[in-house]
């Protein structure tokens, strides 16, 4: 049987891609340098647009249209008196109507075009030579835009590089005299039975003792922790810190504006769906191991509380220059809905769980559907739970709302409904928490120009919050019932994701917005959950063939981060503007020098993760 591979050479070789990233992307020679701006000094996703207009009896008006604003009003752009010619910065990071209306009014012209970044354009609208009078809108290209997409391309050839390396390393460590050395110098043993002994970690067998030879620690799988579950979460969590901290600018690494998802919208779910799956193991461990139901409460209990009252202080950044401050303090927060969440399933977990035998045959199959028809009471907590959020969604009358709104106000929906940002969700945060007490800047605000508050993280949102917990809770119950069943249990996932993907299709009709509920993160919308938690199905069945099955992947750097996964999300928030997390760069307007620092900064937290574990650092709240 071989042992996974040792961790630190990899480790140390994903530290340094972040470095090669910042030398190799810095240096590249860009058309847009701040030496050679012109005085517009357009800003980052921006091209210029010269308008001529060469009707001379006709002053015009451009407006423009984003086509990932989702029925909204045009919006104007710039007037251009008639016979002159008028420049203005355009968004590059989607396609955009441009409309065209005379003096009175009347749309004489328009036009669909997607600008490069940094491009400079010409919109020259004249009067063609005909016997009917018509108007013409031709886009003319002046100077090439920058392929603002270079430098990912660049990042993803030096990861590569370095994966390669991992992968040689890897086949180093299946030489066992290499493996045997490194393993009884870094004596894993005892940081494996610190880790199995904190509420909330995973484990798949009781502590392992530290007298035990060699030997028979490594020809006992059924002793060793699923390193898939740590490299689930800590591949969400070093995405999570890649998009916190702007993800290069880029806008797909960026929370979708409204309806749709974005790398960014999947990361949290996907934390919140490894955590129920760890709820499961670790509370079916302890209970195992003698543990009581009302000792196990109290952890459940201290836990939560710990991890709502860490993420009120880590979401109000003021509290570095004094005491928190009552009048513009954010109640909601990520470890505040992980916290909440965390208490509503292990709670539900703990009033029906029984511990499963750790030394199951795999050679005798589980009765069908055991995992699910044991905990029936559950599901239905489950479901009545989702009824409430429907009724309260759907039904709720919201003053100056329509019943069941969904959508994001400000100029969506034709600007009809401006004020009513998110519908029944907003409107139970501002009567339950107060406007000031979430969150001001949503990310609505620039594309559809809304003006209400409104939290991603709010109160309704925590309903199906708790249903992603529960569904990775059923994905640690198909672990525990099924217990070195390999087949059986990525059938099980595999399955799992089918009808959660299928739900998915039927609610939003396999459409953006068109949908009975569209995917939406900032509501956590039903639909949400259901694709979200389909693609982790089969993201955790593929981690799990590949790290604990096949074991042809140790699960590093992601593992590291795995282990230590709130220290590793408080810490990242709180040194965020600190050096060497951040630095003054010398184009702030360049996507390069923002994806060199976000990388280098992700890096060094995962480096971080790694000198953590070496040390059996390990901060379990």
């Amino acid at each position: 049987m071989m042992v996974g591979p040792g961790p630190w050479g990899r480790s140390m070789a994903s530290y340094l891609a972040g470095a090669l990233v910042g030398v190799l992307l810095s240096g590249l020679a860009q058309p847009h340098d701040v030496s050679k701006r012109e005085p517009w000094d357009l800003k980052i996703d921006q091209a210029l647009l010269q308008i001529n207009n060469e009707l001379l009896n006709e002053n015009l008006t451009v407006y423009w249209l984003s086509d990932y604003c989702f029925q909204c009003l045009s919006q104007e752009m710039i007037s251009v008196p008639m016979n002159s010619i008028a420049t203005s910065p355009v968004d590059s990071q989607h396609a955009v109507t441009l409309i065209v209306n005379g003096s009175n009014g009347e749309e004489l012209c328009r036009t669909h075009y997607h600008f490069g970044e940094f491009g400079n354009y010409s919109l020259v609208v004249r009067k063609l030579t005909s016997n009917i009078v018509q108007i013409s809108c031709n886009i003319i290209i002046n100077q090439n835009p920058f392929n603002s997409y270079l430098p990912i391309f660049f990042a993803f050839l030096i990861y590569v590089v370095i994966f390669s390396i991992l992968m040689l390393g890897q086949f180093c460590m299946n030489i066992e005299l290499i493996r045997n050395w490194l393993y009884k110098k870094m004596n894993p043993r005892e940081t494996d039975r610190l880790i199995n002994s904190e509420l909330g970690s995973p484990s798949r067998a009781d502590s392992i003792s530290s007298d035990l030879p060699a030997g028979v620690w490594s020809s006992a799988p059924s002793l060793q922790r699923l390193r898939s579950l740590d490299t689930f979460r800590g591949l969400a969590l070093i995405i999570m810190v890649f998009v916190n901290y702007g993800g290069g600018k880029y806008w797909f690494f960026k929370h979708q504006s409204w309806n749709g998802l974005t790398v960014a919208d999947l990361v949290f779910p996907w934390f919140v769906f490894i955590m129920g799956t760890s709820i499961s193991l670790s509370l079916s461990s302890m209970l195992r191991r003698g543990c009581s139901k009302w000792k196990l409460l109290g952890k459940i209990l201290w836990r939560s509380l710990l991890l709502f009252l860490i993420g009120v202080i880590v979401v109000n950044p003021n509290y570095c220059l004094g005491p928190l401050s009552w009048e513009n303090l954010r109640i909601p927060g990520v470890l505040q809905r992980l916290g909440c969440t965390y208490l509503v399933v292990a709670v539900l977990e703990l009033l029906f769980a029984k511990p499963v035998p750790e030394n199951s045959n795999p050679e005798i199959p589980c009765p069908a559907f055991q995992d699910i028809l044991t905990y029936w009471p559950q599901w239905l907590f489950m479901i009545a739970l989702e009824a409430v959020w429907l009724c309260l969604t759907f039904l709720l009358n919201v003053p100056g709302c329509p019943n069941g709104y969904l959508g994001p106000g400000g100029i969506g929906d034709f600007g009809k409904y401006p004020n009513c940002t998110g519908g029944a969700a907003a409107y139970i945060d501002h009567l339950l928490l107060g406007e000031k007490h979430i969150y001001q800047h949503p990310s609505s605000n620039v594309l559809y120009q809304t003006t209400v508050a409104f939290d991603p993280e709010g109160i309704l949102g925590t309903i199906n919050s708790v249903i992603m917990a529960f569904l990775g809770l059923q994905a640690g119950k198909i672990l525990l019932f099924y217990k070195d069943q390999h087949r059986q249990i990525m059938l099980r996932f595999c399955v799992w994701s089918v009808i959660m993907g299928v739900i998915s299709a039927v609610l939003t009709k396999c459409s953006k917005d068109q949908g009975f509920i569209p995917v939406n993160k900032n509501l956590w919308s039903i639909s949400y959950v259901t694709t979200l938690s389909s693609f982790a199905f089969v993201l955790l069945m593929s981690i799990y063939y590949i790290v604990d099955v096949k074991k042809v992947w140790s699960g590093s750097p992601f593992f590291f981060p795995g282990m230590n996964s709130i220290l590793i999300y408080v810490g990242h928030e709180i040194f965020e503007n600190y050096f060497p997390f951040k630095w003054k760069m010398q184009d702030a307007q360049s996507h390069s020098e923002h994806l060199a620092q976000n990388l280098i900064a992700t890096s060094l937290w995962v480096f971080i993760s790694y000198i953590l574990y070496r040390k059996r650092i390990f901060w379990k709240i």
